[in-house]
């Protein structure tokens, strides 16, 4: 396997997301619970944190042009949001929520609005970086 041109360039790949820390070792821990009957349960648990994730940024959007705004309804969305971050180790995606929700339980709806701009950006580099690492290991 360590010959293996394409082998290589995953673990390359994989070690980028670390040392970028756009993901962390909660990703690894989910790749090694794909088993043979169930090879692409990373692949299919990061589909479902982006179906997700991405209702979760609608909600906020519709949430953040609320008069008057729902603290409790934003703190809910983005709590989860948090939750589903930690799950798959989505390290930059998570600090961007975190500087939302700081915002929110301050009142500053601006600040959250513009994090949630940086949520948005992170998501879809995040998204982006691991389509390509999943079509990678779809060919291995």
């Amino acid at each position: 396997m360590e010959n293996n041109p394409l082998h290589q360039q995953i673990a390359t790949m994989r070690q980028s997301f670390l040392d970028e820390e756009i993901l962390n070792d909660q990703f690894i821990q989910l790749e090694s619970m794909a088993t043979e009957d169930d090879p692409a349960f990373a692949e299919d648990t990061i589909s479902l944190y982006f179906q997700e994730t991405t209702k979760i940024i609608a909600t906020l959007e519709e949430e953040f042009v609320k008069d008057p705004i729902d603290y409790n309804a934003l703190e809910k969305c983005l709590h989860d949001f948090k939750g589903l971050c930690v799950s798959i180790g989505a390290s930059k995606v998570l600090i961007e929520v975190n500087k939302a929700r700081a915002c929110c339980d301050n009142g500053n709806i601006e600040g959250g609005k513009a994090a949630l701009e940086k949520v948005k950006v992170e998501e879809e580099t995040l998204k982006a970086k691991l389509d390509s690492y999943f079509q990678l290991v779809k060919q291995s």
